[in-house]
């Protein structure tokens, strides 16, 4: 007897699915690279990104990457998708601390699950979702530090979670935004902006050789060798 192939439909920009619908879909189209589903809405990144984005974007990898590197216990990552509650978000980059050291996700098949401990976003201005719905459900998913990236406005947003919400942080007088989960991971605000990466890493490096820093390994080692 003859069967008939069912067709998976396209996603389709702001379409409401449900995660296993989204994943579903997306994973039966491999042409589409960014996608999420938000709130239970597909939004998909479907127009160019301006150089500026992709500048800053890497910068940020690289600051996180460079952190990671010399942080053992702690892992980053760049655009993965990720299950959060009952949607589907692919932060620009995260950090976070691996289960085995007593992190807060987990691996579920190919995705990551649970609340991250840092997430980054560049985003194209203030009216993007980013500080929107995106960070409604990074609240609600329970990401402990958020940062977002504001390419038009030049301007850096940080977030740390203070009796279950993310509250803003005031802009630090010397420039130097300090990870309240991270110990040592500094950025060094107007260097980051002017894309002045050597500036950035240095200030990184003097957080990374922080009694905090160290103190912190320390910890991480002790959880992993439990």
């Amino acid at each position: 007897m003859a069967t008939v192939e069912t067709q998976v439909p396209p996603l389709a920009e702001g379409q409401r699915l449900s995660r296993d619908e989204f994943l579903r879909r997306w994973e039966a189209m491999p042409h589409v690279k960014r996608a999420e589903l938000i709130k239970g809405v597909v939004h998909i990144m479907s127009s160019p990104l301006s150089m500026d984005h992709g500048d800053q974007d890497f910068d940020l990898g690289v600051w996180l990457g460079f952190y990671a590197v010399h942080t053992p216990g702690t892992k980053g990552n760049k655009a993965s998708t990720h299950l959060m509650l009952t949607d589907a978000p692919q932060p620009d980059c995260h950090l976070r601390i691996l289960p085995e050291a007593g992190g807060r996700t987990k691996r579920v098949g190919k995705y990551l699950e649970g609340g991250f401990e840092f997430v980054g976003e560049v985003s194209l201005s203030r009216a993007s979702y980013d500080l929107g719905d995106k960070f409604d459900l990074y609240e609600e998913g329970g990401v402990l530090e958020y940062v977002v990236i504001l390419v038009e406005e030049r301007e850096i947003r940080w977030f740390h979670r203070h009796e279950g919400k993310l509250q803003p942080l005031p802009e630090p007088p010397d420039g130097v935004w300090r990870s309240r989960v991270f110990p040592g991971l500094w950025l060094n605000g107007p260097a980051f902006l002017a894309g002045d990466m050597a500036k950035v890493l240095a200030t990184l490096n003097q957080g990374l050789q922080s009694a905090e820093h160290a103190a912190f390994v320390e910890e991480l080692a002790k959880r992993i060798t439990k």
